[in-house]
């Protein structure tokens, strides 16, 4: 995948997000016993299936899509990491639909729901996400991966930008700490590193040395996770490994259906999984059926535009 240019990869990293959490809207919350077989997976289940948001259509992304478009908005206008619009933005979605289908909102995080109601009684937005072990959903995770895009800063400045971009909502040193390795592994991707998972851990290493708390949290919790089974659930660290290891499934479609085969958080999985999927395979990788019938496109393309026009004018002051 090393032909693929920066542009492709971009449009494949947010259409990629967009289409695998819509992938998963219509089996939320199904144990994996009762999912469907991977080839059976689509916008439409099979009939025999009891679908989640039975009055939802098909193609409508989540939360998770519609907070990623906001991180995506936010970035484009500011020019920059600014908590305080990032959460007003988030608001504006959860009261008027803001970046959601049809202004639609049918799904909240109980962790984001907490955070917002802070905000909105005078928090400041840095500190709004809870600090104890109830922060460690993945909310702040499926919205990141626009971060990873837009940024052009070091390493350092980039992961300093993921853990308060979690903060907000999901303030657990935990879900900040998977935010910034996912953004890592999505920088590694594009710089075509052979192994851009590994090379995102050993930055973390190189940023947290030993005996700081990040250093330990990632010890201890989030990078000896991988000989574990991986699950679909809501768990921060399940949904960062599951995303990685159903990127062995190989191509996006497979990656996707793998993803929201594990049921139970099959929109959030879908839409981490798609959207690291999306970046390494390229935007034409996805399903052409998929995109079509994906709903709200009107939407995402300005911002993504936006966000194309911004990379090809850095690459042209570059080779200048």
């Amino acid at each position: 995948m090393a032909s693929l240019t920066t542009q492709q990869r971009f449009a494949g990293g947010i259409w990629g997000l967009l289409v695998g959490d819509a992938l998963g809207v219509p089996y939320e919350f199904t144990p994996p016993q009762r999912m469907p077989l991977p080839e059976k997976i689509d916008f439409n289940p099979p009939r025999d299936f009891l679908r989640a948001h039975w009055d939802i259509r098909p193609g409508t992304w989540s939360d998770d899509g519609a907070q990623a478009l906001c991180v995506l908005a936010s970035l484009l206008e500011r020019k920059s990491m600014e908590p305080h619009d990032l959460m007003d933005r988030i608001v504006r979605w959860y009261r008027d639909g803001y970046m959601a289908v049809n202004r639609d909102v049918y799904d909240v995080g109980l962790q984001t729901s907490h955070a917002i109601g802070k905000f909105l009684k005078g928090v400041p937005a840095r500190d709004c996400g809870r600090l104890d072990e109830q922060g460690n959903g993945n909310g702040s995770l499926m919205r990141v991966l626009p971060l990873a895009l837009w940024h052009q800063g070091s390493e350092r400045e980039l992961v300093l930008d993921a853990l308060v971009q979690s903060r907000i909502t999901h303030g657990h040193l935990r879900a900040c700490l998977c935010c910034a390795q996912y953004c890592l592994w999505a920088r590694g991707i594009l710089r075509n590193l052979s192994a851009p998972w590994l090379w995102g851990v050993e930055v973390l290493e190189s940023i947290f040395p030993p005996g700081t708390m990040e250093r330990q949290e990632l010890d201890e919790q989030l990078l000896l996770r991988e000989e574990f089974p991986f699950k679909g659930t809501s768990y921060v660290v399940d949904t960062l490994h599951s995303a990685h290891r159903c990127m062995e499934a190989g191509s996006y479609e497979a990656v996707v259906r793998a993803a929201v085969g594990l049921g139970h958080d099959t929109d959030t999985t879908g839409c981490v999984a798609g959207g690291i999927a999306g970046l390494r395979d390229g935007v034409d990788a996805i399903p052409k059926r998929w995109m079509k019938a994906l709903r709200g496109k009107e939407l995402a393309e300005p911002l993504l535009q936006e966000l194309l026009l911004r990379q090809a004018s850095q690459e042209k002051d570059t080779e200048a």
